[in-house]
């Protein structure tokens, strides 16, 4: 199912630019376009967990640099039966966490500074088992290639409305300039609302996966409970400035609830998680 995932995303991406390029340019632009798109997929199967890790501002982190962090990493990989990704940390006093990469084997775990100063060790790990839920299931290259692509839309969505100042469909006339002009203006308004909706298609479902698979990995259903109500306290309290490209990929929505944000949420209503962990902590016998 994720490969399909991969394969559909790949493909909006290239018709999102084959589209933009045969508007503004015709059977050139539409050649030209091709060419891009071709190169920017192979760059988002390859890069895109390097582009979320530098969007995210993590930084690599060695043993010896984090040596607790590194011990806990390594004992949920050991407990997940997954090779030890790399470990980043991101300098922010928000809580949360993420991971990503192309496959488990090449995979990364990045936490933020204020995370490793709310939570218990117990739940520190808790919430590294959730990400190496992601990394088992795989989630990890739907969800780099989710950021690029919902950048990609946001930055096309930029073009767009550019063009109308520029002149992007003067080589159009009579009927067809009117339907240029509105064909750029339907692309300015809907290319972000479109990017908003992947993220939260492809995010949702793929949270309760990975809370239930890092409850099983860390056997502590609970501990990952208490750690999901403190990082949803600490994101209220101090929203993550990030790209909405990338809200999806962490533990917890790191941007702050409204209205619209609760709309198109990349994330389930974090009291469902908790009580879905609660149900799965009974039928476990786990009580702490």
């Amino acid at each position: 199912m994720n490969h399909a995932k991969t394969v559909l995303l790949l493909g909006l991406l290239c018709a999102l630019f084959l589209g933009l390029g045969y508007l503004f340019g015709g059977v050139t632009g539409l050649i030209v376009a091709f060419g891009f798109a071709l190169v920017m997929n192979l760059g988002t199967y390859w890069f895109s967990d390097k582009l979320a890790l530098r969007m995210a501002g993590a930084h690599q982190v060695t043993p010896e640099q984090e040596p607790r962090l590194h011990r806990m990493v390594e004992d949920v990989a050991g407990m997940a039966g997954l090779p030890k990704p790399k470990v980043y940390v991101v300098q922010n006093d928000a809580p949360n966490a993420f991971a990503t990469g192309r496959n488990p084997k090449h995979s990364a775990v990045a936490v933020t500074t204020g995370i490793t100063r709310i939570l218990n060790e117990d739940e520190l790990k808790a919430v590294l088992a959730h990400e190496m839920g992601h990394i088992k299931n795989r989630d990890i290259l739907i969800s780099a290639i989710v950021a690029t692509v919902a950048s990609a839309i946001m930055f096309i969505a930029f073009i767009a409305r550019w063009s109308l100042f520029f002149g992007g469909f003067n080589r159009l006339r009579g009927y067809g300039a009117l339907l240029g002009v509105a064909a750029i203006i339907a692309i300015a308004i809907l290319a972000p609302i479109g990017a908003m909706i992947i993220r939260s298609a492809i995010s949702r479902q793929r949270e309760y996966g990975a809370d239930e698979a890092g409850a099983r990995i860390s056997g502590r259903p609970l501990a990952l409970a208490s750690a999901l109500k403190k990082l949803q306290m600490g994101a209220q309290m101090r929203p993550t400035k990030v790209s909405e490209s990338t809200a999806h990929m962490y533990t917890v929505s790191p941007l702050r609830s409204d209205f619209m944000g609760n709309l198109f949420s990349t994330h389930p209503p974090v009291d469902e998680r908790i009580a879905r962990l609660e149900r799965m902590a009974e039928r476990m016998g786990v009580w702490s």
